[in-house]
């Protein structure tokens, strides 16, 4: 049978919108989220791959993990994005709502240089690292780099450090980092998105760090590894806690998750820094998608179920090509779990509200 021409198109719309015309409730499946810039290279992969399959459309700005915090707690946007779970100030600042800390992925920080004479992969150790970002190592050929790195001519440049001069996740795992492995950066910095650097010069965002240290030779930086992968940037081998030199890849990430339980995952947002494992790479970490239940009931909620839902399954291969590591099978479906009780808390008529986990879990 011949359908009618406006049939048709309405017909075509709802199959490439996923069988529902990509909506809930009469709204429009475009949504909004703000955040992190660690998880960039993997979310936006997974918005044009998603866009494409669904006609779902989704704006992700890459501001920082505390850009996203704020506008999540703002309610200007559907989700937020961050490296770094929030503290009990930002969660007290909600007026009693309950934020969600959905883990997405597993991801690293590496540590990037320009030494063009340098033929193989530096290798750092914790403690040397914390000397270099507190200024007390100023030039490449200092002994203590010499003895980590025999056989290789190190040259006899100044170190310049370059930092993130905004806000951002990728700088909380390195200083979490630092803070584990060295007493002095821990009694002085310490950890956080934003610190007092002692030394160095500050870039805005991945795309400015990894700027400045490709145009000044002896510079020593840090971004994202699948970032510093996708711009073809060196990566530190690391030494880590077994005693093994690790380079950041989607094992050695994956490999830094063997030891954490599922149910401490969303409820108390475990560090993975400097785990213990041969293979463990020792600056990894879960990055996390904020959803507020207490918008579950407008009409993009149950779309960012469903992107999220099938980002966890079917776009893992999207994230070990980028050098990311899926979340371990028993952290995901905890996760269903929960995508599970908040789709249904935007159903027509439902109570399932209560069956939603309590603040901060997953």
């Amino acid at each position: 049978m011949r359908l009618p021409p406006w049939l048709a198109v309405v017909l075509a719309l709802i199959a490439a919108c996923g069988g529902d015309g990509g909506r809930d409730g009469g709204t429009p499946a475009v949504l909004t989220g703000a955040g992190a810039t660690f998880p960039f290279p993997l979310y936006s992969r997974w918005i044009a791959e998603y866009q494409a399959r669904t006609g779902v459309r989704i704006n992700y700005q890459s501001i920082g993990s505390g850009g996203g915090v704020r506008q999540l707690s703002a309610g200007t946007v559907d989700f937020g994005a961050t490296d770094v779970p929030m503290t009990p100030r930002e969660r007290a600042a909600l007026g009693g709502r309950r934020v969600l800390h959905v883990p997405m992925v597993l991801g690293a920080v590496a540590v990037t240089y320009n030494l063009p004479t340098v033929p193989r992969p530096l290798r750092l150790s914790g403690e040397v690292m914390a000397d270099l970002f507190l200024g007390r190592i100023a030039r490449w050929n200092d002994p203590r780099l010499a003895a980590l790195n025999p056989g290789v001519a190190l040259p006899a440049a100044d170190v310049l450090i370059v930092h993130r001069a905004d806000g951002s996740g990728s700088t909380y795992i390195l200083t979490d980092y630092l803070s584990a492995v060295s007493a002095e950066w821990a009694a002085g910095p310490s950890r956080g998105k934003d610190v007092r650097w002692p030394v160095g010069a500050g870039a805005k965002g991945a795309d400015g760090v990894a700027g400045l240290v490709k145009a000044t030779p002896g510079a020593v930086g840090y971004v994202e590894a699948g970032y510093a992968r996708q711009h073809g940037l060196p990566a530190a081998e690391l030494r880590n806690r077994d005693g093994a030199f690790v380079a950041p890849s989607a094992e050695s990430i994956s490999a830094a998750a063997l030891g954490i339980p599922a149910a401490s995952v969303g409820t108390e947002q475990p560090s993975l820094v400097n785990a213990p494992g041969a293979a463990s790479y020792p600056m990894a970490s879960f990055t996390w998608l904020l959803l507020d239940p207490a918008r579950a009931r407008r009409g993009a909620t149950r779309a960012l179920v469903d992107f999220v839902r099938w980002a966890l399954h079917d776009g893992t291969p999207v994230a070990v090509a980028l050098g990311y590591a899926p979340v371990p099978a028993a952290v995901a479906a905890r996760v269903d779990a929960t995508l599970a009780a908040l789709r249904a808390s935007t159903a027509p008529g439902s109570a399932a509200r209560g069956a939603l986990p309590r603040e901060g879990g997953a």
